[in-house]
């Protein structure tokens, strides 16, 4: 049977209105899925910039103090350095001298001798012998003068320089750095007398008193006393006072301190 045009279009039409009632009622039977919302952006802020440590800087290199005079008046009394001197003093003695100058001469030691002018013009060999040891030379005054630093300068003066000339006309060309003022009678005016002359005033750290003699003491205790106040008292930059002239049981005392000072100490002739 044939439908009409005008049929058919109504038809066309029944056909599109249920079309979109379908389609309606499926959209509301799955609503949409929201949309989601961004998430929120968070600012991170920027690192902080990393700080280098700044090197450390390097410690100065200590150099070692210059030697600052703590004696009498001025004097020295320490070797400036961790290394011990050994001084002898009032020398040259015939019979003394030459046995200490073996005995160092074992010992690999230099020392220092402080001479007293009068036994320099005597035994002039004998500073000759000192000289070609290596060893130092002191100008301990023409005759032992206890007094001397109390005296005028121009006494003092001509009392230092007859011992220099004395011991430069033994030991021609002799260097004489040192200066001892007998039984370390320092004054500043013998100090600066001795300053003009080229030569360091020098005292002592360590004096174990050799040149007492007390009562009734014997050779034997006299040696030990004298080994155990060396051993006890002496320390790095020590000088050492001792004495070569008529003192014999100094003499045998070194025979082992040498030894026992040369384990523990760099010895050294200032």
């Amino acid at each position: 049977m044939r439908l009409s045009r005008s049929k058919k279009l109504v038809l066309l039409g029944v056909a599109l209105v249920m079309v979109g009632l379908a389609g309606r009622a499926s959209a509301n039977e799955t609503p949409a899925a929201p949309l989601a919302s961004p998430a929120p952006t968070r600012s991170v802020p920027a690192p902080a910039p990393v700080k280098k440590a700044k090197p450390k800087p390097k410690p100065a290199t200590v150099k070692p103090a210059a030697h600052k005079p703590s004696g009498p008046a001025g004097s020295r009394m320490t070797t400036g350095t961790k290394a011990v001197a050994l001084t002898f003093d009032d020398g040259p003695d015939p019979a003394q001298t030459p046995r200490i100058l073996k005995l160092l001469a074992q010992n690999h030691t230099k020392a220092t001798f402080c001479l007293v002018g009068k036994n320099v013009q005597k035994h002039p060999e004998l500073v000759r012998k000192i000289v070609a040891g290596g060893h130092t030379l002191c100008n301990h005054t023409w005759s032992h003068d206890l007094k001397l630093g109390k005296k005028s300068p121009a006494k003092i003066k001509a009392d230092l320089a007859r011992t220099n000339a004395a011991i430069r006309k033994a030991a021609p060309n002799a260097k004489i750095r040192y200066f001892r003022a007998p039984g370390g009678n320092f004054t500043p005016g013998v100090v600066a007398v001795a300053k003009q002359l080229g030569m360091t005033s020098l005292y002592w750290r360590v004096d174990p008193r050799d040149w007492d003699h007390p009562k009734n003491e014997t050779h034997a205790q006299h040696r030990a006393r004298v080994i155990a106040r060396v051993e006890r008292n002496t320390h790095a930059g020590a000088i050492v006072l001792s004495h070569d002239y008529a003192q014999p049981d100094t003499i045998s005392a070194y025979r082992k301190l040498l030894p026992w000072l040369r384990k523990r100490y760099k010895l050294v002739a200032l």
